[in-house]
């Protein structure tokens, strides 16, 4: 990738936004960076490896994942082309990945020096303040995370999402852009265990699928969650 192709990925992120054409030559002039390029399956991070970088997303996907005692792997998150990954972990005391980081895709990164950062925000005011606001969206984000999947049936997490990707999507029939394996890692839960609550919910006529669509017969979320009080929460925890 060319140094014309990394700033102008650079500028399209809202953090480096508005450098000067001065302060970006900086970022990727010398030893305070680094391209690397990875294949799809590999580790970028083992759990509990040293964050030494902030990393912008050039191209490609990456995902966070934790596996539990019971070999359930939750995806925290997803990054993608333009994202940046570690800046919250950093300046962190804690600064080391609580979980792994694997390419989800072929993807290219461009790893940012500590230094780099903290010269930046010393010296740009706007960057600091970008940088902030950044770091308080990636902690609202992973509540909400949290929120969604703390003590929660099966059940409950697929209404949820049904409800968001129906309002998003505008139709009770959506079109679905990930796999049930990758949705069951998202919930944190077994792809097994998923195709049996779906399949349930089915059988009761709450839903109708297929591996590139599924749909609706509840009419809102409000139902969704009446129908699921019926319903003891733990019979769908497992």
């Amino acid at each position: 990738m060319s140094i014309k192709e990394c700033t102008n990925l650079l500028r399209a992120n809202p953090l480096f936004r508005n450098l000067s054409d001065e302060e970006i030559k900086h970022i990727i002039s010398g030893n305070s960076y680094r391209i690397g390029k990875y294949k799809k399956g590999s580790v970028l991070y083992f759990q509990n490896e040293k964050c030494s970088t902030s990393d912008l997303m050039l191209s490609g996907s990456v995902v966070v994942q934790s596996i539990n005692d019971d070999g359930n792997v939750l995806t925290v998150s997803e990054f993608s082309k333009g994202d940046i990954i570690g800046l919250n972990l950093l300046f962190s005391q804690k600064d080391h990945y609580p979980m792994t980081i694997i390419a989800k895709s072929d993807s290219t990164i461009l790893h940012m020096k500590k230094e780099i950062i903290l010269e930046l925000s010393m010296k740009n005011k706007n960057f600091l303040l970008m940088l902030l606001q950044y770091l308080s969206d990636r902690s609202v984000f992973l509540t909400d995370k949290i929120k969604l999947i703390s003590g929660k049936s099966i059940r409950q997490l697929i209404l949820d999402f049904l409800a968001f990707e129906c309002h998003v999507q505008g139709s009770n029939r959506i079109k679905l852009t990930i796999t049930k394996k990758e949705l069951a890692e998202r919930f944190g839960i077994q792809r097994t265990s998923l195709s049996r609550e779906l399949q349930k919910m089915r059988e009761e006529g709450m839903i109708d699928y297929d591996r590139d669509w599924m749909e609706t017969n509840v009419p809102n979320k409000r139902a969704w969650e009446s129908s699921e009080k019926v319903e003891c929460a733990s019979k769908y925890t497992s």
